[in-house]
């Protein structure tokens, strides 16, 4: 859910006697997730004043994003398996027979070879041609 990138730079000081360097490594975090989401909201009602709290309509609002929040974190994990599940099954059909209807709608067979994955696109490859893994109807 995070994407970090490192930044490391190497600061040196020079004087008279010498030259010292050293390295200084830091993690910036470009989006927040549920856990961050949490703590703002806990840090939020801990600091708010007493005497004007949060009204439950806004307290409700930011409960929902939460829960949205958390919705789409498990959507995204589920469709992550899903991937890694048709990338695996995919492997099962190299040395396979696979049936598919080519762009004139002409059935046709082949063995496959091998298999490309491509950004989520699964591709079978044959002597002489590939084929989407969607495309295919059979598999003997």
């Amino acid at each position: 859910m995070f994407q970090t990138s490192s930044v490391a730079g190497t600061g040196s000081a020079s004087s008279t006697s010498g030259t010292s360097s050293d390295d200084i490594t830091r993690t910036v975090k470009t989006e927040l997730g549920k856990d961050d989401f949490l703590k703002l909201l806990i840090t939020q009602l801990t600091h708010q004043d007493p005497l004007n709290p949060m009204e439950d309509k806004e307290f409700i609002a930011q409960m929902a994003q939460f829960s949205s929040l958390e919705q789409l974190t498990n959507l995204n994990a589920g469709l992550e398996s899903m991937t890694n599940f048709a990338m695996t099954n995919a492997v099962n059909y190299i040395g396979r027979t696979v049936t598919f209807y080519n762009s004139d709608g002409e059935e046709l067979s082949y063995k496959v070879t091998s298999v490309t994955f491509n950004q989520g696109e699964v591709t079978l490859h044959y002597d002489g041609g590939s084929v989407p893994l969607e495309n295919v109807i059979g598999v003997a």
